[in-house]
Order: structure tokens, then C-alpha cells, then sequence
């Protein structure tokens, strides 16, 4: 069985949003992953890496599951119309509707989040109440038809969790093995209930700049003023 999965590419997308969840995809047996785009010209990450799109808005075939990854980039792809009417009209129309880390806010800003339960990177988590979402945290959050990853690496969980979806919960963890996917990270930092109140305070400062953008971004399309929350102005 053929299974269609589109995955949206666009500058400064935070490439492991992206790159995680696909090697998962391209690990079913029976898949077929596009990387989407408004054109085929090569992006770059957030990161630096070079990606090459698949296919364009235009030409992409029906799709079973559409997957918003996030990044710097989704503060211009929250108000990118032509992004925004691919998602409306693919999120109609696709099997599974699903983000990883802010692609979320994709999806709010598309519309697809009202009355849904979902989930973000910690740093955007608030911003879906805006949106018409109820935010959990979690590493994956599922409503109905609606699937939703947190932040970064996540997408591993968020992507297996839809390969179980497709196709089952074996092959998913035949995917998990051939991935050897079984953390054991070397700190306990991974989240801000576990990291020490100085490297929450640094990463909430690396994040101040872009999480500033995002609150006038949000409240420009939703009219909610979003609270500060402690966030460095």
C-alpha cells in the first residue's frame, strides 16, 4: 500500500523538524515522501543545510498525511498566503493534518487549530491559545485527524506515532529498531521542568528575538494580545 506523505520545505525551516520525521517516513515500506514548496529552488535551513524541494504547490499529488515543520521560518509563513491556502486546502483534503515544534503555528495560522488540541516547541506553547487551540504540552498530541509534535527531536515520536497511524504499530517499531531510536540523552535538560533556572534563562533569551516577533505576527492575524510570560523583551 502506497502512502503519500507531504512534507512542507521552506528558508530557514529548523532542519531536524524536517529531516527527523522524514527519515521515519522514508523508512516505511510503501511510502512516498515529497519535500513541498511553493517552487523548486533550493532553501537552507536554519541551520546552513542546503534542501532541495520535490515538488510544488501546483503539482503535488493528493496527500494521506501533510506535515508542517517549524524553524524562524514560520514567522513569514504565518502570514504567506500561498502557503497558507496550500495548508486550508491539503489540511481539507489529507488523511492526517500534523506539525512538528512550530509548524503548529502554521496550522493556527491557516485556521486548522480552532477548538483542536495541540502542541508546540515549549517557547511558542502559549502562543496556540491565540489560534483557538487548547495547548498541551506533551511530545505528541493527537485530535482526531489532527497530529501534532513538540519541539525538535519530537518529531521522531510524532512521526512513529503516524507510521502506526498508516500502517500499524509493528511496523512502526520495525521502523524505530532499523533506526535504533532509544534515547538515553546524557543530561537531564531537555525540557524547562528539568533544566536549571540558569540554562532555562539562557535559552529563553536566545529566544527573545524571534518569540517577540511571533507574539505581533500572532496578534496582528488573531487580534489577541498574547501575555509576556517572564519573556526578555
Amino acid at each position: 500500500m502506497t502512502h503519500r506523505i507531504g512534507l512542507l520545505v521552506f528558508p530557514r525551516v529548523q532542519q531536524l523538524d524536517l529531516t527527523a520525521p522524514y527519515e521515519v517516513f522514508a523508512s516505511l515500506p510503501g511510502a512516498v515522501v515529497h519535500l513541498v514548496a511553493a517552487t523548486l529552488d533550493p532553501v537552507t535551513s536554519a541551520t546552513g543545510l542546503p534542501l532541495t524541494p520535490t515538488v510544488t504547490f501546483a503539482a503535488c499529488p493528493d496527500l494521506d498525511v501533510l506535515c508542517v515543520p517549524g524553524g524562524i521560518g514560520v514567522n513569514a509563513l504565518m502570514t504567506d498566503e500561498a502557503t497558507l491556502a496550500f495548508v486550508r486546502a491539503r489540511g481539507a483534503s489529507a488523511r492526517y493534518v500534523t506539525s512538528v515544534c512550530t509548524g503548529a503555528l502554521v496550522l493556527g495560522a491557516a485556521g486548522l487549530l480552532r477548538g483542536r488540541r495541540a502542541t508546540t516547541h515549549w517557547a511558542s506553547l502559549d502562543l496556540l491559545a491565540a489560534f483557538g487551540a487548547t495547548p498541551v504540552r506533551a511530545r505528541v498530541v493527537r485530535d482526531g485527524n489532527l497530529l501534532t509534535g513538540g519541539g525538535v527531536t519530537a518529531g521522531i515520536d510524532f512521526a512513529l506515532t503516524v507510521v502506526a497511524e498508516l500502517a500499524g504499530r509493528p511496523a512502526a517499531e520495525a521502523v524505530q529498531l532499523a533506526i535504533e531510536y532509544a534515547p538515553a540523552p546524557p543530561f537531564d535538560a531537555g525540557s524547562p521542568d528539568t533544566a536549571t533556572p540558569a540554562v532555562l534563562a539562557a535559552a529563553r533569551a536566545r529566544f527573545a528575538g524571534s518569540r517577540a516577533e511571533r507574539e505581533r505576527i500572532v496578534a496582528a492575524i488573531t487580534g489577541v494580545e498574547v501575555e509576556r510570560m517572564g519573556w526578555e523583551a
